[in-house]
């Protein structure tokens, strides 16, 4: 028990210093006169910005592996870039601990998720009432963006296309349909197809991922090792370094993503058109 305890108060003090580097990130960003935008409002104010920095709650019925986005900019002076590298720092050392209670007292989770609000007793207490008391520990560790260097210009899209993929054998998929119930019709149809491939075929699992709001920075200046651009995600609002305090020149996207595929498919796409295995999101490759 003593690597609980001391995992538990190691895992408090970093999620209370996390809160303590946004708390001064905050302080500054209300001190400053830096430009900003947002996506959802016309006044990305000081009380907009706690509460996309400090949204570290699952709300009912949220999936445990989504998270909210809030897509913004914001030009950012030297004092609020060091601030966020900071509160980026005190980030890091939280997932660190966590990783390691993952790893060495996996039952703490449940616990952590629902003792560490209470150390911030006016943080918890305004939330609670909407019922959001739990914590999201995915929104307590993930970064703030920052861009590398003075922007040119942005440009942001909605990404809806993505999705992950990992390889099955046929045996592995073979097990996950027997887990989810052998005696079902429509997973004996799929058990009898499965067998009617060769065992060696590699097959891929296809999760759909959420639209993510995507943004192209372009430089003002090439970087050090030569870029003029870079492409990333925007799931809470991005730092640009700013030291006259204005934007960069932006487009202003849809607010919210398209209802349906906005990219065309890719020629070389590798899997087959219909699914193989429905109930598992199982696709077959493509004959070469």
């Amino acid at each position: 028990m003593d690597i609980q305890y001391r995992l538990l108060a190691e895992l408090e003090a970093a999620f209370d210093q996390v809160i303590q580097r946004i708390e001064n990130l905050l302080s500054h960003y209300d001190e400053a006169s830096s430009a900003a935008w947002a996506l959802d409002t016309p006044t990305p104010d000081a009380a907009w910005l706690r509460r996309a920095l400090l949204d570290f709650w699952y709300e009912d019925g949220q999936d445990g592996r989504a998270t909210r986005s809030y897509v913004g900019l914001i030009a950012a002076d030297d004092t609020l870039m060091n601030a966020v590298a900071q509160a980026n720092t005190a980030k890091d050392h939280f997932a660190d601990v966590l990783a390691q209670i993952r790893e060495q007292a996996a039952d703490l989770i449940p616990e952590i998720k629902a003792v560490l609000p209470f150390r911030h007793p006016a943080l918890h207490d305004h939330l609670r009432g909407q019922g959001l008391a739990r914590l999201h520990l995915k929104q307590c560790w993930r970064h703030l963006p920052v861009a590398d260097a003075p922007l040119a210009r942005v440009r942001l899209a909605w990404y809806t296309s993505g999705r992950s993929i990992k390889r099955l054998s046929v045996r592995e998929a073979e097990r996950k349909l027997l887990d989810l119930n052998s005696d079902a019709p429509h997973i004996r149809i799929q058990l009898r197809r499965l067998a009617g491939i060769p065992d060696g075929e590699p097959l891929a699992q296809v999760q759909r991922q959420a639209p993510v709001m995507r943004a192209n920075l372009f430089f003002q200046e090439p970087l050090a090792d030569g870029r003029t651009r870079r492409a990333m995600n925007l799931p809470l609002p991005l730092f640009i370094p700013a030291a006259d305090g204005r934007l960069p020149d932006h487009n202003q996207p849809m607010p919210s993503p398209p209802a349906g595929r906005t990219r065309a498919k890719r020629s070389d796409e590798k899997l087959e058109e219909e699914a193989f295995l429905p109930s598992l999101r199982v696709y077959r490759y493509r004959s070469a």
